[in-house]
Parts: structure tokens; sequence; C-alpha cells
């Protein structure tokens, strides 16, 4: 699993002109299955998003995790994070999970924050969607857990 991580101030998700997801300060968390992932790697990747360090402490340092912060964590699901541009100019996406797959681990990776964590929010998986966000630093991490 692929993802890209924000610190936010704030974001939210519109469908349609609709708000589907919205947090206050935390983590925008944009999400990509790949081929071969299963459930015990978007586990793997979940426990190090809620424990990455990444928020400042008193002093200023970045020691504080989300859990620590009490932020939220908007989850956003990304196929193209799976793009492979290395055969011209036209990007690839055959690295990202087929579609149904896809979507269970999305799902599962939601639900499994949502047992651990108080605050989580989601944007539309396969939808069209409007990120709006405040970085906060800025603040953008690459993740990734590989199967």
């Amino acid at each position: 699993m692929i993802t890209v991580l924000q610190r936010v101030r704030e974001a939210r998700v519109e469908v349609a002109g609709e708000v589907v997801g919205q947090i206050g300060q935390g983590l925008l968390v944009l999400l990509c299955a790949e081929q071969g992932d299963h459930d015990g790697v978007a586990d793997k990747l979940l426990a190090k998003i809620l424990k990455l360090r990444i928020f400042s402490d008193d002093a200023g340092k970045m020691n504080r995790s989300v859990q620590d912060v009490h932020g939220g964590l908007l989850v956003v699901s990304q196929f193209t994070l799976a793009a492979d541009t290395k055969g011209g100019n036209r990007p690839s996406f055959t690295n990202a999970a087929a579609p149904d797959e896809g979507r269970r681990l999305y799902e599962y990776f939601v639900e499994q924050a949502r047992k651990v964590h108080p605050n989580v929010e989601t944007g539309q998986f396969a939808a069209d969607m409007q990120v709006h966000l405040v970085n906060d630093g800025p603040v953008t991490i690459p993740l990734s857990m590989n199967a």
C-alpha cells in the first residue's frame, strides 16, 4: 500500500458539491492499494500512521502523533499513487490493485481505523472528488508498506 500523508489544519472532501468528509487538525491520508496487498499490510500501515510523530510538541519539534494531538484522519482513496511513469508520458496504473480488491482494502483500512481512532472521516471510493486542505507546515510524507 502507498500513502501520502499531509498534516493539515483542516481538510474536506466534496463529491458533486456536497461535503462527504471533513476534519480539523489531523492527517489527510491519500491511500492506494497495490497488487498483492492484503489485510496485514493495511494493519501495519495504519499502525505506522497512528504512531508517526509529525506534530509539534511545546518546543516546536515534531514529537507528537495524530493520536497524541487528538487529530482527525481523513482517508481518501487515490489509485493514482500507483502511477508508473517510466514508459513514456502517459502513466500506467497496472500496479494498482484491481478495483474490487482496492475497494475492499480501502474499506478494511477505514474500518480498522475507526476501531482504534475516534475521528475518522472518508472520501468516496472511485468518485470524482474535490479535496480541499490547509497543509500545516507544510508537512507531506510519502509512506509505503509492501506485501
